[in-house]
């Protein structure tokens, strides 16, 4: 059965809606939705991209891969065929995506528990306890990333310290870069209304870890202690591609946003790890961990949290300043 318009219309509102809780750089959410009947359009907001250390919108588009995903997502969840054309290469360079609403179908099973999580998905800056994330966890998410069209490299244990070695000197050459600076406060000094951003009640007070985690309060408010976890258990895996073009980055959004969920639904708690990939020499390091085999996008931590209370939501823009819908 194919919806009508008017039907069409909610339905990807409805998915745009749900996407809106797609991890972003920063929380930047530096994307914008456009529905046109059956039809909803996937741009780039250029205005939210990380000059310091994004210059040439990798994370953007990366951010925007996730968004992509989410909204994909839910639309298989609640039981909608969808075509996606993916098109970052056009002569519209904002223009990312376009997802045109098909039939009713049987709702996928695997995207309704992905997407019964979205809402609640967090990044746990926290350290995370000793119980291992298991090889068949990782083969699985491994599996979700190829569907995407990304790669996952699990990081061997004598491989952690040069990953930490490499977050380590790129947040170091962060700390002395003004510019750097400034973003940072701009990002986690945001007024409430805008509904973007760190707050510093997710932000995690500096601790010993294994590999370094960004401190988003430098100030010293950080709402959160890192916990009496060490990441002993933590698995570090690489989110990779064949190419820095933006379609490889885009899906490479897409499969971070696979990962993530599919760790949530399966009782993981993850984090991002973007330093290295945000300064080129260490990401060159960060290269030299995949054998040379691939463009790295991103790290992720993996793990099992030592406290049982949930991380703050963070906030999230009104769906009216990012989805427009034609009347």
């Amino acid at each position: 059965m194919t919806a009508s318009l008017s039907e069409a219309t909610r339905r990807l509102e409805a998915a745009a809606r749900s996407a809106l809780h797609a991890p972003s750089v920063f929380n930047s959410q530096p994307w914008r939705w456009r529905i046109d009947g059956g039809t909803m359009l996937l741009y780039a907001d250029r205005g939210r991209q990380l000059g310091s250390i994004d210059p040439d919108g990798r994370l953007l588009l990366i951010s925007c891969g996730t968004v992509l995903h989410h909204a994909r997502t839910a639309l298989a969840a609640s039981g909608w065929s969808a075509e996606v054309e993916r098109l970052p290469d056009s002569s519209r360079p904002d223009l990312l995506a376009r997802i045109h609403l098909g039939a009713a179908v049987p709702a996928d099973p695997e995207a309704q528990r992905m997407a019964a999580v979205i809402q609640r998905r967090r990044t746990d800056r926290r350290a995370f306890g000793d119980r291992t994330v298991s090889e068949d966890m990782l083969t699985r998410l491994r599996r979700f990333v190829e569907f995407e069209g990304a790669y996952l490299h699990v990081v061997h244990r004598d491989q952690v310290p040069m990953l930490a070695l490499t977050n380590e000197h790129a947040a170091g050459a962060e700390r002395e870069d003004p510019a750097y600076l400034a973003e940072l406060h701009r990002w986690t000094n945001r007024p409430a209304w805008r509904g973007d951003g760190v707050p510093p009640e997710t932000a995690v007070r500096p601790a010993l870890r294994r590999v370094p985690v960004r401190d988003f309060a430098p100030g010293g408010n950080a709402g959160l202690a890192a916990g009496p976890g060490v990441d002993k258990g933590a698995a570090y895996v690489i989110l990779f591609g064949l190419s820095d073009q933006p379609t490889y980055l885009l899906r490479g959004g897409e499969a971070l946003s696979a990962l993530l969920l599919l760790a949530t639904a399966d009782g993981l708690a993850t984090a991002v790890l973007s330093e290295a990939v945000e300064i080129t020499w260490p990401r060159l390091l960060l290269r030299g961990l995949l054998a040379g085999v691939g463009e790295p996008y991103l790290a992720v931590r993996l793990g099992y949290p030592v406290s049982g209370q949930p991380v703050p939501a963070s906030p999230r823009r009104f769906p009216a300043d990012a989805i427009s819908i034609k009347k």
